[in-house]
């Protein structure tokens, strides 16, 4: 998909106009225990979309993100003094555990841990972005990246140099 479609696929996900800046922005990837491959669900998606929505009060705002069956991708801006991104993420893992497990998944739902790489500039974020809306075609769940149901944008970011649309 060329970027100017990718743009215009995204500014129709986007719910919210709030555009956020002055603050880091961080790309994160959370995997499941053993990958096992229980995220990819409508469920999910919605619990992703109603944490993100939540996040301003306490600090946080959810970007883009990427829900796949054994991970999840997303980009969020943080005020570090009122969410620490280990306490986002915390809490991020917990919006979803619940909802894996009233799908009756039982046992671990996470690895201990996460990655996390602060953007520092434009580049760095379109390239983890374009990385991110390839790996459902990359990981052979649709032929193309429009294709895949589970991503979405809650906030539009901006810090710095970083603009993910």
């Amino acid at each position: 998909m060329s970027r100017a479609a990718d743009g215009e696929f995204m500014q129709r996900l986007k719910r919210l106009d709030e555009i956020f800046a002055d603050a880091p922005v961080y790309f994160v990837t959370a995997c499941t225990w053993r990958r096992q491959t229980i995220l990819a669900t409508a469920e999910v998606k919605a619990a992703v979309d109603a944490f993100g929505a939540d996040g301003p009060a306490a600090g946080a705002w959810l970007g883009a993100y990427v829900v796949m069956p054994d991970h999840l991708h997303a980009f969020v801006a943080l005020d570090g003094e009122r969410c620490p991104l280990s306490r986002w993420m915390k809490a991020l893992k917990a919006c979803v555990t619940k909802v894996v497990r009233a799908q009756g998944v039982t046992g671990p739902v996470w690895q201990k841990g996460f990655f996390d790489h602060l953007l520092r500039n434009g580049e760095s974020a379109s390239d983890k972005w374009a990385y991110v809306r390839a790996n459902p075609v990359r990981a052979g769940l649709v032929a193309a990246e429009e294709e895949w149901p589970l991503w979405g944008q809650v906030h539009l970011l901006r810090s710095n140099d970083c603009d993910l649309r």
